[in-house]
């Protein structure tokens, strides 16, 4: 917005516009750590409860078909069925996780605001099936992405990477 436009003279995005930019943001961030990631430490695993850096990695890519099969309501209509496993190469996984993106990208930009507006069924617990609206959902998805970021930064910085700046300065790439 220019600093000369007069003060309320541009129309406020819509929900969906306010969905779709912050997750082109976050997705860009993620990218920024996973790329940072040192592809020889694919196998670090900081707890034997956790994901290794390669399954969790995997997670983003798995996340969008899964918000594929809510938003598009065919949760519940089709057995789940088990993720494939990870490719071996980082470089896959990365062209993965981008595809994943481009992919949802370009189903969201085809959903109209009443679409988006509609409800859906979803688990809010183990059996207990809910009716959320398709935008709340996508959200819930966009910060579950945030989450496993965060996640993958420790994952980051123990197998000796650098954290870029995700929100702020990080140690490795502060402001100046």
């Amino acid at each position: 917005m220019s600093s000369t436009a007069p003060r309320g003279s541009m129309a406020p995005p819509s929900p969906k516009q306010r969905l779709f930019d912050q997750y082109e943001r976050e997705h860009s961030t993620t990218m920024r750590v996973l790329r940072a990631y040192p592809p020889d430490r694919l196998d670090l695993r900081p707890h034997s409860r956790c994901k290794t850096a390669r399954e969790l990695a995997w997670v983003f890519v798995g996340e969008r078909a899964f918000a594929t099969i809510v938003v598009e309501g065919r949760f519940g209509q089709e057995a789940p069925t088990e993720p494939p496993p990870p490719p071996d190469s980082w470089d896959e996984i990365l062209a993965a996780v981008e595809e994943a993106f481009q992919d949802f990208h370009e189903k969201m930009e085809g959903m109209s605001e009443e679409y988006l507006s509609e409800t859906v069924p979803f688990l809010a617990g183990k059996d207990r099936p809910i009716q959320v609206q398709r935008l709340e959902f996508l959200w819930t998805m966009l910060f579950d992405e945030i989450h496993h970021r965060g996640q993958f930064s420790i994952y980051l910085r123990m197998a000796d990477g650098k954290v870029p700046s995700i929100y702020g300065p990080s140690a490795d790439e502060p402001w100046m």
